[in-house]
């Protein structure tokens, strides 16, 4: 049974795109009503792959911040918080890595598909390493109950697990507590390559786009290769372009575009307009209150701090609590 605390974080390593918004937030933004949520800003995280420009981690973590209060993120129902300002995050992650047997992090599968896919930055490092450890301190600091996560991501979770146990059993003190996962149902969105939907491959409609560049991008997007011409006869489930009209458009639309591509009666131009045009109507209330809060630093910059504040005090009452278990205070 998963109790009633809810916590995850996203990194500020740039713009938030419509694959973190329908992987993660929309999620969040659903459970802040049932739960109690906590949601950070992981810097230290990004610092995997920003520690040559660790400059853009302040603007990065407002424009994040920016994307989720205007798309419905609530401080009233929510604690949202940045992860470098609270110290014990660092501290517990230090004493958890020092019980954590390298081959644990070695059999990540993120560790290797993460170097795979980023390849202008050096991730052979001593903190990519250990960075479910740092993720494991974020979910125990907060006796979160459950971690909102795909079903790919499952097996992740499962170390944090198997460190929470071994903490308990050398303290003989159930400190922490095991997270379980909160299995999403996260929807297969594509960039317009084809690719998984990454600002690392360049490919990515993010929600900081205005109506042009998202047009733009919708118009430059991959469809069914059979498709050379105009008159040749598509397939819907082979398309780039057709689950997002499975998010986007109305049902009745999806299938008189299953029906037009199969018989070659629209072309894929036709299409993206289509999506365009259903996809923008979606967006345009998140758009504008986007504006309304980027104009508004300050109050941005109050909400985290005191979101902050209130995280600050749950990771320190549950640091003393381990290193009271470890008789080191």
């Amino acid at each position: 049974m998963i109790g009633n605390r809810i916590l995850s974080g996203m990194q500020p390593s740039g713009q938030l795109h419509l694959g973190n918004y329908h992987g993660a937030l929309k999620n969040w933004i659903a459970m802040q009503d049932n739960f109690d949520c906590f949601f950070f800003i992981a810097d230290l995280h990004s610092l995997t792959t920003l520690y040559e420009n660790p400059q853009l981690l302040k603007k990065y973590s407002f424009e994040v911040a920016v994307d989720w209060l205007s798309s419905g993120l609530d401080p009233d129902k929510c604690t949202l918080f940045v992860q470098s300002e609270i110290h014990e995050h660092a501290e517990l992650h230090l004493i958890l890595s020092m019980m954590v047997p390298v081959p644990w992090l070695e059999r990540n599968p993120t560790y290797k598909e993460k170097q795979d896919e980023v390849k202008n930055v050096d991730m052979s490092s001593y903190g990519f390493l250990g960075y479910p450890v740092l993720q494991t301190a974020d979910i125990v600091l907060y006796k979160a109950n459950a971690v909102p996560v795909g079903i790919d991501q499952v097996p992740h979770l499962e170390l944090s697990r198997e460190i929470v146990r071994r903490f308990n059993k050398l303290y003989k003190k159930k400190v922490f507590i095991e997270p379980e996962a909160k299995i999403s149902d996260v929807p297969k969105l594509n960039g317009i390559d084809g690719r998984k939907m990454s600002k690392s491959y360049n490919n990515a409609i993010f929600l900081s786009d205005s109506e042009k560049e998202i047009t733009k991008k919708i118009k430059a997007m991959l469809t069914d290769p059979a498709r050379g011409r105009r008159t040749d006869p598509g397939d819907p489930v082979a398309c780039n372009l057709f689950p997002m009209h499975k998010i986007y458009s109305p049902v009745e639309m999806q299938e008189e575009i299953i029906s037009a591509c199969r018989k070659a009666e629209i072309g894929c131009g036709d299409c993206k307009l289509k999506l365009a045009d259903n996809l923008l109507k979606s967006m345009y209330p998140k758009m504008e209150k986007r504006k309304e809060i980027a104009a508004k630093p300050n109050e941005v910059y109050e909400i985290l701090r005191a979101g902050t504040e209130k995280a600050r005090m749950v990771a320190k009452a549950t640091l003393q609590e381990a290193k009271a278990a470890m008789k080191i205070i």
